[in-house]
């Protein structure tokens, strides 16, 4: 296991996401994945303070962060738990819901407040 305690340059940025590419998938208690959700944290941290995303609706916002981490909308599915209405927030069918906000949130690390902003369906 690597040690990481802050990103502070572009090539420590790049590394982690490396490093996090290898194991986000690592298995709930292991060491894994407890790198891989410390990892998540500092990336999450240094894209705050080096990359401006301006006004970004809240599912734009939601599709950024799954490229960024490499997840799919079964990924988002998995977590939680109903594959047809991620599938309809993501195309902008179907409003985002508490719960949706709150899960969407916490995997990928994005500030609840982020995702209560008002957008519109199509």
């Amino acid at each position: 296991m690597n040690v990481w305690y802050h990103l502070e340059t572009e090539n420590e940025y790049r590394k982690a996401m490396s490093r996090f590419e290898e194991i986000r998938f690592a298995k709930k208690g292991t060491t894994d994945f407890r790198e891989a959700m410390l990892l998540v944290t500092l990336i999450n941290e240094y894209e705050k303070k080096h990359f401006s995303l301006g006004e970004v609706d809240p599912i734009e916002f939601i599709k950024i962060r799954m490229e960024d981490f490499g997840y799919k909308a079964a990924d988002l599915a998995r977590e939680y738990g109903d594959k047809g209405t991620v599938s309809k927030v993501l195309n902008y069918k179907q409003a985002l819901s508490l719960n949706m906000i709150r899960k969407f949130s916490k995997i990928l690390q994005i500030p609840v407040d982020a995702l209560t902003k008002e957008y519109k369906l199509q």
